[in-house]
């Protein structure tokens, strides 16, 4: 087996189950020495465990593997600025970003309270600029030192219910559309130092959906979280250089690119008052059309 990742050092988040345990894995299979971070809470982030983030650790030495325990709370600023230090005292660099946590609180809006908003924007949104945020000083700082590229990437996780949205999920498709903007963001911005940011949006069942849809013994293997890590592991190699900005969406059968926001129908400008009802009128058959043709309800 060509090993992608050979050398290099990772940390993921989130990785004591599901689909981060399978990134983790993954990346030690292809050669990464890896930290393993997670708090060891409940699916909607309540408690701590080591227990989860010990057992992949351990799973990963069992094969041979180099990997060491992290507890930090992604939500943390100071807890992703110590994730970070101790990826590069242990390991002596950094290479890998992936940002995995995640926890759900959902809810329809009219009944959602406030702490369950920031609960979920806090782990995703600010758990992902916390760990990027401190990875790309660390790198911007090493390219400068060596006059040259550093090869480092990032690789957030979305969701599809944040790029085309799902009902009882307002704070948590908030977060995951944030992540999809800020990848492409990051990406222009860290491209200078030889830096990537890409993300992924997973089809799996995990314990954060297990509840939310039932399965056959087929579907369940083929939404196993392990078919998602594989595209990721190619994103955080060498290989992947030119790579960046991107969503992807991955898992089971799917493999492929999300596109961003496009703009849509346009009307004639609205240069008379008097034609704002007919040009709004305008857009709405043609937004009508659009959607009917993509198989949505405007209603």
């Amino acid at each position: 087996m060509t090993r992608l990742c050979e050398g290099r050092v990772a940390i993921v988040t989130g990785a004591g189950r599901g689909i981060g345990r399978e990134h983790a894995l993954l990346l030690a299979q292809h050669g990464a020495k890896v930290v393993v971070n997670d708090l060891g809470g409940s699916a909607d982030g309540e408690g701590s465990d080591a227990t989860p983030a010990q057992q992949t650790v351990a799973d990963i030495i069992a094969m041979g593997g180099q990997a060491c325990v992290n507890t930090d709370n992604v939500a943390d600023f100071l807890g992703a600025k110590r994730m970070i230090d101790q990826a590069i005292d242990t390991y002596g660099t950094l290479d890998i970003v992936i940002n995995n946590a995640g926890i759900l609180r959902d809810r329809v809006l009219v009944n959602m309270m406030e702490a369950e908003w920031d609960a979920v924007i806090a782990v995703h949104l600010k758990g992902t600029f916390g760990p990027s945020r401190h990875a790309a000083t660390y790198w911007r700082n090493k390219s400068k030192e060596i006059g040259g590229p550093v090869h480092g990437r990032i690789i957030n996780t979305s969701s599809v219910s944040g790029i085309y949205g799902n009902t009882g999920q307002t704070n948590y498709g908030a977060a995951k559309a944030g992540i999809a903007a800020f990848t492409v963001i990051a990406a222009r911005e860290l491209k200078r130092y030889g830096i990537t940011v890409n993300a992924v949006a997973p089809v799996a069942q995990t314990r954060m959906t297990e509840g939310l849809r039932e399965l056959t013994e087929a579907e369940k293997e083929a939404r196993h979280p392990r078919r998602v890590s594989p595209p990721i592991i190619w994103m955080a190699s060498l290989e992947a250089g030119d790579f960046t900005g991107r969503i992807v969406e991955a898992g089971g059968d799917l493999l492929a690119i999300a596109e961003g926001w496009h703009r849509g129908p346009t009307a004639e400008p609205i240069a008379d008052p008097s034609k704002l009802g007919p040009t709004m009128m305008d857009l709405q058959k043609r937004a009508r059309m659009n959607a009917g043709m993509n198989g949505k309800d405007l209603d």
